[in-house]
């Protein structure tokens, strides 16, 4: 069933693109990648394959940001006692300090199967602030989904065998540049407590 949806759905082109983007990133899998899809139309419509990005970074983003909200809303209902904010428990602290680097690694690298809705669940129910989240997964999606449609011009049909062959070596890179974005942040907090 989740097949012929998606096949209806890409029948729709961009805007198509858009909706896979937003109910995959809300929680329902489809079979359909997206960066299959982005290279698809970067091959056949040139001319389109920007402003299909844009449509599946608007979907992406949407729909991580209400799966984010449904976790941070919808926990009270099936968790019947939260911990106390002055007990924080372990995975609680090492999410704060870490979290969102774990949500942007996957969010960010095409090809590999990154748990990224176990991540996005946790920082809603951690109650990360929105803003950060957002901004996260926005530039996240906008890397990645960009990046495959230009990869779709320039290499054509290529591009998917590219991105497989160098799928590590691309995780290697995002976890490298989240590694120094990390300890630049943390360099520049302790610079402001000193001072």
């Amino acid at each position: 069933m989740l097949a012929k949806i998606t096949a209806a759905l890409v029948a729709y082109g961009p805007w198509g693109v858009f909706l896979i983007g937003f109910i995959d990133s809300l929680g329902v899998p489809l079979p359909a990648t997206m960066d299959a899809l982005l290279i698809l139309i970067a091959v056949k419509a040139p001319e389109r394959a920007y402003f299909t990005a844009f449509l599946a970074v608007l979907g992406s983003v949407g729909g991580n940001v209400g799966l984010f909200l449904a976790s941070r809303h919808g926990v009270r209902r099936f968790v019947k006692s939260l911990s106390e904010p002055g007990e924080p428990q372990r995975f609680r602290l090492w999410f704060e300090r870490y979290g969102l680097v774990t949500v942007f690694i996957p969010a960010v690298t095409p090809l590999l199967p990154l748990p990224l809705k176990v991540f996005v669940i946790s920082a809603g129910v951690l109650h990360t602030p929105l803003g950060w989240f957002l901004a996260v997964i926005l530039v996240a999606r906008l890397v990645r989904y960009f990046g495959v449609a230009y990869l779709g011009i320039r290499l054509g049909s290529g591009a998917e065998a590219f991105l497989a062959r160098n799928a590590w070596t691309l995780a290697a890179v995002v976890v490298a540049g989240a590694a120094l974005s990390y300890l630049f942040m943390r360099w520049s907090a302790r610079d402001r407590r000193q001072a």
